[in-house]
């Protein structure tokens, strides 16, 4: 599926190379995304007791460019009557066998694609639990730290103060809160945690509704994982370090099974 477009390649016999076109509408019904290789080979229990059409006209042509190819070459081969009847369209079907043949093939096909999507749904199931635990995951290191920043920017205030006290000096208080502003400032991940949230939020309603989401799922990784580097960009303590690493595998793992999805 991991194609942005539907792309389609038939192989069929060439009796029932005209049947292509509303095979190709019966599967654009059922699939909008991802490459299809479809190959169809019949066998005919009853070739035997069938009464074939010679189309004539075709055996004469093919006779008469035979010997024009043959003594332009210089050679003095036949064209056989095994070869001529392998020729397609030398032999023609009955039309009544024609049309039960070409209503029993559209059956069949829309059976088997009627059997695709039922092992589909199976598999898009299993990977709609798969990626809500990657959620519930990521969601859980946002949690944590939502809860830890608090702490952290108490403790890395701190920090400064005991740097200050280690060697002697008395820094001037005004100053000291303007950096200690622009440093909270620069810290501060609260628009990242707020967004975080939000596309988590985004991707639960997405898995819930379900449909044509694979496009839309894939940008909010892009938007996850942006995310998720800034954090860590802003990072202070080993705790967001952490959490923003942790963050990040957990998309990359959903980044793949997207891939997967129409």
């Amino acid at each position: 599926v991991n194609q942005r477009f539907l792309d389609v390649n038939f192989r069929l016999p060439e009796f029932v190379r005209h049947l292509e076109v509303p095979l190709r509408e019966k599967l654009r019904k059922t699939l909008s995304r991802g490459k299809c290789d479809i190959s169809l080979r019949l066998s005919n229990d009853n070739q035997a007791e069938r009464d074939y059409a010679i189309n004539e006209p075709l055996v004469k042509t093919l006779t008469e460019t035979h010997g024009k190819i043959a003594a332009l070459a210089g050679n003095s081969d036949r064209l056989s009557t095994t070869q001529l009847m392998q020729w397609p369209g030398v032999l023609e079907e009955p039309v009544a066998d024609e049309k039960a043949r070409d209503k029993a093939l559209l059956e069949q096909f829309e059976a088997a694609l009627n059997d695709l999507l039922l092992a589909r749904q199976r598999e898009g199931k299993a990977m709609q639990d798969l990626l809500m635990q990657r959620v519930h995951a990521i969601r859980e290191q946002v949690v944590l730290v939502t809860n830890e920043f608090p702490a952290i920017q108490a403790w890395q205030k701190q920090r400064i103060l005991d740097r200050f006290e280690e060697i002697n000096i008395d820094p001037d208080h005004d100053r000291l809160e303007q950096e200690l502003v622009f440093l909270a400032q620069k810290s501060d991940i609260a628009e990242e945690i707020d967004r975080l949230n939000t596309h988590l939020d985004e991707i639960e309603r997405i898995l819930t509704k379900g449909g044509t989401v694979g496009r839309r799922l894939d940008f909010l990784m892009q938007e996850l994982n942006r995310e998720a580097n800034t954090l860590g960009s802003k990072s202070i303590s080993k705790i967001t370090t952490a959490a923003a690493v942790e963050m990040k595998v957990f998309l990359e793992q959903m980044r793949e099974q997207i891939q997967n999805i129409e």
